[in-house]
């Protein structure tokens, strides 16, 4: 018999492969690798006619180079920056996303995130953990001032899928919502009910909250740094669910400390898992710290639900399933 195609899964996935297997059905055989490095991959993905990638590792020139019959690299999530996708259309390679899986995961914890620290639900919760707690401290003055919501300015900085859902539920709570995007097409403000910012700088100074909703790219890599931050008002409020690398998260600590910034709440760091003495986590775990109250840290976790994860890797191996038969792939982006 004639060997069956192979689909590799070169990380995060390591179970049972049942949404895989009943997505390729009979068209290819599939094997997850759970690799963490790169250079775990050689000698593993050279047969592969499809390639499933998540976040934990990154596919670079050297792996795309060994990839002598893959038709299509798949990234099971939006942001393709830890595949080197330019270099892989040199090769005729495709490189595909799965852009719609969790959307409304993300800008619900991007809301969430929001809620939790503007409504001073985590920072109190974090103060009484300490015992004892005397009876003066019992009281909501722990996280005063807090200020009503309805009326507040929330930036959205890129107004994709995510960007977008993420402004609906801000309106929905009566928030003024302005975005910045400057690939956005003029008109979505009018269809949204919201207000379009032309630049960065006419967006950071109206931010009561800033929600981080974009790619990382060369040209927002680093763009939310201690510069950027010092351009939003006093006490505002930073969250970020997008990439890591678009927050230079060293700043953080000082923000808080000075006021400039009342919380920040981070699903996403450039490295993950970070290292024990990155500046962030080293002021978040002080509790001498500011920071130790008024920030979150989760780890990279806005996107699941069992329902977004299924559909992630349903619609990864679906798009496989596609390039393995010879049909088009809706979602590359090379």
């Amino acid at each position: 018999m004639p060997k069956k195609p192979l689909v590799v899964i070169t990380d995060f996935i390591n179970d049972d492969l049942e949404p895989e297997r009943t997505a390729l059905g009979e068209v290819a055989d599939v094997v997850a690798l759970d690799a963490y490095d790169e250079g775990d991959l050689a000698g593993r993905v050279e047969e592969a006619d499809a390639v499933m990638l998540f976040h934990n590792t990154v596919i670079s020139r050297p792996t795309i180079d060994r990839l002598t019959q893959c038709k299509l690299i798949v990234r099971c999530g939006v942001g393709v920056d830890n595949v080197d996708h330019a270099y892989a259309r040199t090769r005729g390679l495709d490189v595909a996303n799965v852009p719609d899986y969790g959307s409304e995961e993300v800008a619900d914890s991007a809301i969430g995130m929001m809620l939790t620290l503007t409504r001073g639900i985590h920072q109190n919760n974090s103060r009484l953990r300490a015992a004892p707690v005397a009876a003066e401290d019992w009281s909501y003055t722990q996280s005063a001032p807090l200020f009503r919501l309805r009326g507040r300015t929330i930036g959205i900085l890129g107004l994709g899928r995510i960007g977008t859902a993420t402004a609906l539920r801000a309106k929905a709570l009566g928030m003024d919502v302005v975005f910045y995007d400057p690939f956005k097409p003029d008109g979505y403000d009018k269809a949204l009910g919201i207000r379009r910012a032309e630049s960065i700088e006419e967006l950071l100074p109206q931010c009561f909250v800033l929600s981080l909703h974009s790619p990382s790219t060369e040209q927002t890599r680093g763009i939310i740094n201690a510069a950027t931050i010092a351009q939003m008002p006093a006490a505002s409020y930073l969250i970020n669910t997008a990439r890591g690398a678009i927050v230079d998260t060293s700043a953080i600590p000082a923000a808080i400390a000075s006021g400039q910034l009342a919380g920040a709440a981070i699903d996403v760091l450039a490295t993950e898992p970070p290292s024990d003495n990155d500046p962030l986590l080293t002021a978040w775990r002080d509790p001498a710290h500011p920071a130790h109250h008024r920030v979150i840290v989760n780890p990279h976790a806005a996107f699941y639900s069992e329902e977004g994860l299924r559909d992630m890797r349903v619609k990864g191996a679906a798009a496989c399933r596609r390039a393995i038969l010879g049909e088009p792939v809706r979602t590359v982006i090379n």
